[in-house]
């Protein structure tokens, strides 16, 4: 039997996530609980707030070390929005921010200014199409990303972007006034969106049900 857990950062969104991987499978909780954790199938990784804020929840509750470990047992753990951006080095929120490192890089202030240098507002909120990259749909990760159309919109609120060390990690970007912005990312068992797929409709629903559908 599956087991699906969603890891409490203490921030908010987490029942709306909750909700919408309950569609597929019934099997989901909510926790901070080490043990639970690792003895997952599948692990959903959300957050919302304020990079730093979330990271104090996470060494508060013992948590660092516990996502550290689920590099050695290979269990997927897909980061949503802040959850994606904690999986890096580092964040220039508010000062520079240390993050979990499981993917090198950093994480970056959105672009204030387009390529044509027209005023950006930021926070990024909208529906934005996805670029993907093909190069992803011949591995393993084929799986995950199949359902992408490059026409349907998926929803984003940021105002902050990750930026891989190595741009091989980047599957799909988006644009933001023609700035090329990494919308999904992924690293061994690591996988990470930008945007909210719980909160993108059916082509975001079909994301999940990808993810659930990992081996």
């Amino acid at each position: 039997m599956s087991k699906i857990i969603i890891v409490d950062t203490g921030s908010s969104n987490i029942l709306s996530l909750k909700r919408a991987v309950e569609i597929f499978d019934s099997n989901v909780e909510v926790t901070t609980n080490s043990k639970k954790i690792l003895s997952a199938n599948k692990i959903f990784f959300p957050g919302v707030g304020a990079f730093k804020k979330v990271m104090e929840n996470l060494e508060k509750n013992k948590l660092t070390e516990t996502l550290l470990k689920t590099r050695e047992k290979k269990i997927p753990l897909l980061g949503i929005c802040l959850g994606l951006q904690l999986f890096f080095d580092t964040s220039e929120e508010f000062g520079i921010s240390k993050g979990l490192g499981l993917i090198s890089g950093s994480v970056k202030k959105l672009p204030t200014n387009s390529q044509g240098n027209e005023k950006l507002k930021i926070p990024n909120m909208g529906w934005f199409k996805l670029n993907l990259d093909n190069k992803f749909l011949n591995n393993t990760f084929s799986k995950f990303v199949k359902s992408i159309n490059e026409n349907t919109p998926y929803y984003f609120v940021h105002s902050y972007f990750v930026d891989p060390t190595e741009k091989k990690n980047i599957a799909a970007t988006y644009n933001f006034g023609e700035h090329k912005i990494p919308a999904i990312v992924s690293k061994d068992n690591f996988i990470g969106c930008q945007f909210h797929p719980e909160k993108s409709g059916k082509k975001g629903l079909e994301i999940i049900s990808n993810f659930l559908k990992l081996s």
